[in-house]
Formats: structure tokens, sequence, C-alpha cells
């Protein structure tokens, strides 16, 4: 990754330990990484300052992630932000319905390797990988 471009991330979640860990794997790769916690939080951070990914959880006590999805495309200022869903849903029902359906851009099962994390970011942000 070039450095003269930090890639900005927001993870919306409602548990702090996974952004915690999340922002850990991510920064040392050299990504600036936002919390939200929740989904409504994470769509009015998404609406103030536009993140070039969202890392989104589907599992939250506020808004459904499939509700801040649904919002995020529907709005014409951030409909293009390619969104990855980090979940721990992980029946092979909703990875379809989340890819084909809802044409997320991918689909991170918790939990997850640091590695299989880094791979989808890269690969969603068209980043080479070295």
């Amino acid at each position: 990754m070039k450095n003269d471009e930090i890639k900005n991330i927001l993870c919306i979640e409602d548990e702090p330990e996974m952004i915690d860990l999340i922002r850990l794997i991510l920064n040392r790769h050299g990504f600036d990484v936002q919390g939200a916690d929740g989904g409504r939080e994470g769509l009015e951070m998404v609406k103030k300052s536009p993140p070039d990914l969202i890392l989104l959880d589907l599992m939250m006590p506020d808004i459904d992630g499939w509700e801040v999805y649904q919002q995020i495309k529907a709005n014409e200022k951030t409909k293009d932000i390619p969104v990855i869903v980090v979940t721990a849903k992980a029946q092979n029902i909703d990875k379809v319905l989340g890819l084909h359906i809802a044409k997320v851009d991918d689909y991170i099962s918790k939990p997850f390797s640091p590695n299989a994390l880094l791979k989808s970011v890269q690969r969603v942000l068209g980043i080479e990988v070295s």
C-alpha cells in the first residue's frame, strides 16, 4: 500500500473488544480504523465522514446490520462504499443472502483469522498484496 493513501475503515460493531481486535490487526498494515458502537452511531459516522470501507456486524441491539446496510446503500453519498459483513451468524443461507441478494462485497464469519480479515479488506479495496 502506498504511504500517502491511508484507507479509512469504519467498523460498526456492538462489541468494543471486537473493534479493538480489528483495529489492532488492520492498524499494523497501515489502515486507519474507526469504531462505531452499534448501528445508529455507525450510520451517523458514515454520513459525517464516509469511510473507504465499512466492516459491518449483523447482530446489534439498536439497529440490525441489514437495516444499516440498506440505509447506506439507499443514500446517494454512501451507496458506493464497499461493505464487508463480519458476523457470528455463520449459516450458509446467510452467506448466500449477503453476497447475492444484498450484494455485500464480502462476508467474514467470526471467529476469523487475522490473515482472513486482512486478505478480505485488501481484496475489496483493490490493494495489491505484496
